[in-house]
């Protein structure tokens, strides 16, 4: 919803917005910083306390005209433990190695509710810990305490007691202070608040005055007519430029609506002329190759000879039946070349646009001796010279260039690969590889793969690839066998 609001609105509710979320974070600040304040205190305040205990304890134990034994503490402490409790006005408990309670300096009445016997988890934890010290976090009745157990030691440090000062968490005096803070902190967030909504309705509707005005002149261009420019009264700097470069727009556009029109018309005819000279280029390298491999090899003594002949002558004639169809189509400003869709056995026209190429790393398999679909032969053999030519451009300075071409069904489809190792296509130019008039190579004019892509999915068919820089690319095809053309 925030999305389809006016920019008015929108400069509004963000400044509301960031206000309160302003507050609401500096008041749950202020809020932890307290409670991690009166933590550290009610910690530090027991860590001094049991120190001072320890300190008057171990003084005692100098003293005392017993020995400094567990059997004898209930002796030791018998008076000095409401001394010490006095002085350092906190009450404590004694016990003995095993958890039992020798002595505690609270009066009988309270002394009945305290534990006489420790647990044993407080015992194996008392133990497991480094610093022979553990702390007991408590809460009852809505109050939060702190039990710290510590070792009483003799002389020479020899364990001889146990330590126990219950410490009761009084946050009354802290917490009445938090009110106090946090209802000044309101008050001063109430007149923030005011402060920011007449603050944001004022900027947000000088910001959008003159974006308004803009939007309105700007919803009024046609750019088949003249149109008028925009005035701004006092524009800011960003405004100002805005304004500028629309008016700049509009003196350009009567100049450019002619110039468009011309240039459109010249682009056509280029494009036309560009995938003309490449189809008609198609052909004729492949006529070249064939005649160059007759005059090598041909021989008239061959017993063969008169069949080669035939294939030769065949391979020419397809070539000129290209060149002848582009030629009609060119010339009824139509698609090149229109479809003469025929039964055909894939394999092997397939076979035959091979024979046109004189590389013998060129390499053919097929499960198959026939795979039937309905295709235009001429654009069958022009979809596979291009990728085989591709190909064959991949692998000039590789040491064993290798092409493999393979046909193969696949369910209603019959699919075409060209695989090669060679070069292979670079990330950044992998997603442009089927546009036209994009190239990798240093000539051509890079209509081959596009005019391929364009042929096959005139059949609803599908062409893919994929390639790793240095290890070489496979291009696959996939016709269906029966004829689904696009609707026109």
């Amino acid at each position: 919803m925030f999305k389809t609001n006016s920019l008015r609105s929108r400069i509004f509710i963000a400044m509301i917005l960031l206000v309160l979320i302003s507050s609401v974070l500096i008041a749950s600040i202020s809020v932890y910083q307290y409670r991690e304040q009166t933590k550290d205190y009610h910690n530090d305040r027991l860590e001094r306390k049991e120190e001072q205990i320890k300190q008057s304890i171990h003084y005692t134990l100098r003293k005392t005209t017993y020995a400094a034994t567990t059997e004898n503490l209930g002796l030791i402490f018998q008076n000095e433990i409401y001394e010490i409790a006095d002085v350092q006005n906190i009450n404590f408990n004694i016990y003995d190695l095993e958890g039992q309670l020798i002595k505690s300096s609270r009066p009988k009445i309270q002394t009945d509710t305290i534990a006489t016997c420790l647990d044993a988890d407080v015992l194996n934890r008392l133990n497991a810990s480094a610093d022979k010290r553990y702390v007991q976090k408590n809460a009852a009745v809505g109050d939060k305490y702190q039990a710290s157990y510590t070792y009483v030691v003799d002389n020479k440090f020899k364990p001889i007691g146990i330590l126990n000062l219950p410490y009761v968490e009084d946050n009354s005096f802290n917490d009445m202070e938090l009110r106090e803070f946090l209802i000044r902190l309101s008050g001063v967030y109430v007149v923030m608040l005011l402060l920011a909504i007449g603050l944001a309705y004022f900027i947000s509707k000088y910001i959008t005055r003159s974006l308004q005005t803009i939007t309105d002149m700007m919803g009024r261009t046609d750019f088949s007519k003249r149109n008028e420019k925009i005035e701004v009264e006092n524009p800011s700097t960003e405004i100002e430029k805005l304004v500028t470069s629309y008016n700049a727009m509009i003196e350009e556009l009567e100049e450019s609506a002619v110039k468009l029109a011309r240039s459109e018309r010249e682009q056509a005819w280029r494009e036309m002329a560009k995938q003309v000279a490449h189809e008609i280029k198609n052909p004729l390298t492949p006529m070249r190759l064939s005649v160059q491999s007759f005059e090598r090899k041909f021989d008239p003594n061959d017993p063969d000879a008169k069949k080669k002949m035939g294939e030769y002558t065949n391979t020419l004639i397809q070539q000129i039946d290209t060149m002848s169809n582009i030629a009609s189509a060119f010339s009824n400003f139509a698609e090149m070349p229109a479809q003469q869709n025929e039964t055909l056995n894939v394999i092997r026209v397939v076979k035959l646009a091979l024979d046109i190429f004189n590389e013998d790393y060129i390499h053919f398999v097929a499960d198959e001796e026939e795979i039937v679909a309905k295709l235009d032969r001429t654009q069958l053999i022009r979809v596979v010279t291009n990728l085989v030519k591709n190909a064959i451009q991949a692998v000039p300075e590789i040491e064993s260039p290798r092409i493999l071409v393979s046909v193969y069904p696949d369910g209603e489809y019959v699919c075409i690969a060209v695989a090669d190792n060679g070069t292979g296509i670079e990330e950044e130019f992998k997603e442009r590889i089927f546009e036209p008039k994009f190239t990798t190579k240093s000539s051509g004019m890079g209509l081959g793969l596009g005019m391929v892509k364009n042929i096959v999915e005139t059949y609803k068919g599908s062409i893919n690839f994929t390639s790793q820089e240095g290890k070489g690319t496979v291009f696959t095809v996939k016709f269906p066998k029966e004829i689904r053309l696009k609707s026109v």
